[in-house]
C-alpha cells in the first residue's frame, strides 16, 4: 500500500517523477577534468545505481519517466530494456551529453536521431520525450526545438524557466504549454519547476536543488510551485546522486565540486520522503491531469506567445 500523503489534494495531482539515466562523470560539471574521449576508462556505476532507483520505485509502487542517454543505453542495452520491462516511461536524453548550444544544427540532429533509434530498439515502443543535457534549450538554441518535432518527438522538458550560468529562459511560463515550431508541427513543453517567490522563480525540480536546500525548504518550494498540489510539476533526479561513495574528482573547481557532491549522502533518504509527501507517476500520467492552454512559437532568439 502506498504511504500517506499529507493531503487529500495531493492524490488528486500527479506529479512527474524523471530520472536522468547518466553517470556521474557525464555531469557539465566535471566537465573541465574528464573529457568524453576519457569516459570508457572510468569505472561506470550507472547499471547499479539506476538499479537502486529501481528498487526503491518498485518499494513504494510507483513508476517513473527515465531519460536515457545514447552513450547509456548503447553500452547498457539490457537496463534499458529492464526499465521498460518494468512498466516505467522511457524517453531520450540525447546521445553525449553535450551542450545543445555548442553544438551545430547537423551534429545535434544526427546525435539526437542516433539516440531516438537506439532506444527505441532496445524498448519496443515509440520514444516521444525528450530532455535536453543540462537544460540547455535556452534562446541561443530554440532551433533545435523544431528538429525535435521533425524526428517525431510529441513533448519535451528541457526549458527551465529560471536564471542560471548554464540554462534557463527566465520569462517562460511555469505549467505545461504547447509549441508551434517553425515548420508547423506542434511540441508539449513541460517546463522544469520553479516556485514564484517575491516576483522571482526559484528553482525546485530537483537535483542539485533538492541536495543543497535543506528538505522542508524545497518541500515548500514544491507545494508552493503546485500551487497546494493543484497543477503537476516535475522532480528530477540522476542515479549518481544516490551514490555517495562514486569517486571523485578532486582536481574539479570548489564550486563545480560543491554543485555535484553536496550532500550526496542525504539524497536517497530524502527522495523516500518526497515520495511519501506527493503524488507522482510518468511525465506523460502528468500531463494527462493538465491541459495547457498556451500556444507559443519559437523565433531566433526567444519563445513568443500566440494570440
Amino acid at each position: 500500500m502506498l504511504p500517506t500523503k499529507d493531503s487529500a489534494s495531493a492524490q488528486k495531482t500527479v506529479h512527474a517523477m524523471t530520472i536522468d539515466v547518466e553517470d556521474y562523470f557525464h555531469v557539465a560539471a566535471l566537465s573541465q577534468v574528464v573529457r568524453p574521449d576519457q569516459w570508457d576508462q572510468q569505472p561506470s556505476r550507472v547499471v547499479d545505481n539506476t538499479h537502486k532507483i529501481l528498487q526503491l520505485f518498485a518499494d513504494k509502487q510507483i513508476h517513473g519517466t527515465f531519460f536515457v542517454l545514447g552513450w547509456v543505453a548503447e553500452r547498457y542495452p539490457e537496463l534499458v530494456k529492464e526499465i521498460s520491462a518494468l512498466g516505467h516511461e522511457v524517453a531520450s536524453h540525447g546521445y553525449s551529453h553535450q551542450l545543445i548550444y555548442g553544438q551545430t544544427p547537423e551534429v545535434f540532429r544526427a546525435e539526437t536521431h542516433r539516440s531516438k533509434q537506439i532506444l527505441e530498439n532496445l524498448s519496443q515502443a515509440p520514444i516521444l520525450g525528450y530532455r535536453a543535457a543540462s537544460y540547455s534549450i535556452t534562446t541561443k538554441s530554440l532551433w533545435a526545438l523544431d528538429i525535435l518535432t521533425e524526428l517525431g518527438f510529441t513533448w519535451d522538458s528541457s526549458i527551465f524557466p529560471v536564471y542560471h550560468d548554464n540554462y534557463g529562459i527566465p520569462d517562460t511560463p511555469n505549467e505545461p504549454y504547447r509549441i508551434q515550431t517553425r515548420n508547423g508541427l506542434m511540441l508539449t513543453e513541460f517546463p522544469l519547476t520553479a516556485a514564484k517567490i517575491a516576483g522571482l522563480n526559484i528553482p525546485a525540480a530537483g537535483g542539485g536543488y533538492f541536495r543543497q536546500f535543506p528538505y522542508p525548504l524545497f518541500k515548500l518550494l514544491f507545494q508552493r510551485a503546485s500551487q497546494g498540489n493543484s497543477v503537476p510539476k516535475i522532480f528530477y533526479l540522476h542515479p549518481w546522486e544516490v551514490d555517495p561513495d562514486q569517486p571523485r574528482f578532486n582536481e574539479a573547481s570548489w564550486f563545480s565540486r560543491f554543485r555535484h557532491y553536496t550532500n550526496l549522502d542525504q539524497c536517497e533518504k530524502r527522495l523516500n520522503r518526497l515520495i511519501d509527501d506527493f503524488e507522482f507517476g510518468t511525465l506523460s500520467d502528468s500531463l494527462q491531469s493538465f491541459k495547457p492552454t498556451e500556444t507559443y512559437t519559437n523565433m531566433d532568439d526567444a519563445l513568443v506567445k500566440l494570440a
